[in-house]
């Protein structure tokens, strides 16, 4: 799938969707991170002369996606004030919609990302047709929102996806057998153009242009909640493989004397440091149903089976730190997911289990938290689209 063009109002087609090329794109993605930027600055980042910048820029001034911001001159400046280019963030808006098994998660999100507005819906049947119709249910009350117009929609989930629009396996979803060409679905409900993405390719892309990744050329993402996720960027590019995230490694051992996951691995990613998990532990210890939440406060009341529990998959969380940032040579790991507050409470076993296979060379991982909000995935799913629109496929 491509990005949208613009006409002279800024309208988007949904038939058209055309990528910018080349210099044309390096210099909407820079404005569009770094922005305002002056001319003379701009053309520096890009290696261009100034007779190509302005050839190139024009062009994106007049369909809308960079403006030139007028700056006063300062103290004793004489001649004509400068005019840096930026973009109109608020010309464009793009919807994210983050599926879970039983839930969707909705945002109106700017073009640069900033969030004006959330919308959800319940998710009670997984048949493809209703999928995308509650989709498009959160779609419409997004664009709904204010009368903004909504330039594409993003869609991200657990699972494997072909083409930015067929999803080839989708768990949560009960979706093996056959792939099911989710963004079509929801284009023919809602009329505009959709793209779909691995929720951890989402969150990943979103990090990386618009969160705590940002101006770092490299990191890693580690995700905990209903799943334990892994990103990267790399050379300041999204590592993006087959459409099922960087890697997958729920099952990456971290422990010879854990609990056992479902596929009978002990010790594994899953079966220590998934939300499923620590809930089932601490509940069968205290013969009730117990939520994650309840799990961690537990912990950090010092209640023995909760605190064990949780320091066992703190330890468990250091070590695949220790492991993403090893073998990406990784100066920063950001830790996210609706799991997240994990890292906080298990603040000193996360410390320890860094510890235990980190060369005494190595130098550790800055770490940064990011919000466990279901909204921090949502935006990830409307950067996918923002990013298509930027940069084409």
């Amino acid at each position: 799938m491509t990005a949208p063009s613009l006409g002279q109002t800024g309208a988007v087609s949904a038939t058209t969707w055309v990528p910018l090329a080349g210099a044309a794109h390096r210099i909407a993605v820079e404005v569009l991170l770094h922005g305002p930027l002056s001319r003379a600055e701009l053309a520096r980042r890009v290696d261009l002369s100034a007779g190509s910048l302005t050839r190139l820029t024009k062009p994106l001034v007049d369909h809308g996606l960079l403006v030139a911001t007028e700056v006063a001159p300062t103290g004793s400046r004489l001649g004509r004030p400068s005019q840096p280019l930026d973009v109109v963030a608020a010309a464009h808006h793009f919807v994210g919609v983050k599926l879970t098994g039983d839930h969707a998660h909705g945002v109106l999100a700017t073009l640069r990302a900033e969030v004006v507005a959330t919308a959800g819906r319940p998710l009670t049947d997984h048949a493809p047709d209703a999928v995308a119709d509650v989709v498009a249910e959160v779609v419409a009350e997004l664009v709904g929102t204010g009368g903004r117009p909504v330039t594409a929609v993003g869609v991200s989930l657990g699972g494997d996806v072909a083409r930015a629009t067929d999803v080839v396996r989708a768990p949560f979803l009960h979706w093996h057998d056959a792939p099911v060409p989710l963004g079509g679905l929801v284009h023919e409900r809602t009329g505009l153009p959709v793209v779909v993405a691995n929720d951890v390719t989402a969150l990943t892309a979103s990090t990386h242009w618009f969160g705590e990744g940002r101006g770092a050329p490299t990191f890693a993402l580690v995700t905990v909640g209903a799943g334990v996720g892994f990103g990267l960027v790399a050379h300041d590019r999204l590592v993006a493989g087959d459409g099922t995230g960087t890697g997958r490694i729920g099952h990456h051992p971290l422990s010879a004397t854990g609990p056992v996951c479902d596929r009978g691995h002990r010790g594994c990613a899953t079966s220590l440091l998934t939300i499923g998990s620590l809930t089932a532990q601490v509940s069968v210890a205290h013969r009730r149903e117990v939520s994650y939440d309840e799990v961690l406060d537990l912990a950090q009341a010092g209640d023995p089976a909760a605190h064990r529990v949780v320091d066992d998959a703190g330890v468990g969380l250091g070590r695949l730190v220790t492991a993403a940032a090893g073998f990406t040579s990784a100066p920063l790991v950001v830790l996210g997911g609706e799991g997240v507050r994990l890292a906080e409470v298990a603040r000193d076993a996360v410390a320890r289990g860094m510890a235990v296979d980190r060369d005494p060379a190595a130098v550790p991982p800055r770490l940064a938290l990011q919000s466990p909000s279901f909204t921090q995935w949502a935006r990830g799913a409307a950067v996918i689209a923002i990013r298509t629109f930027v940069l084409g496929a």
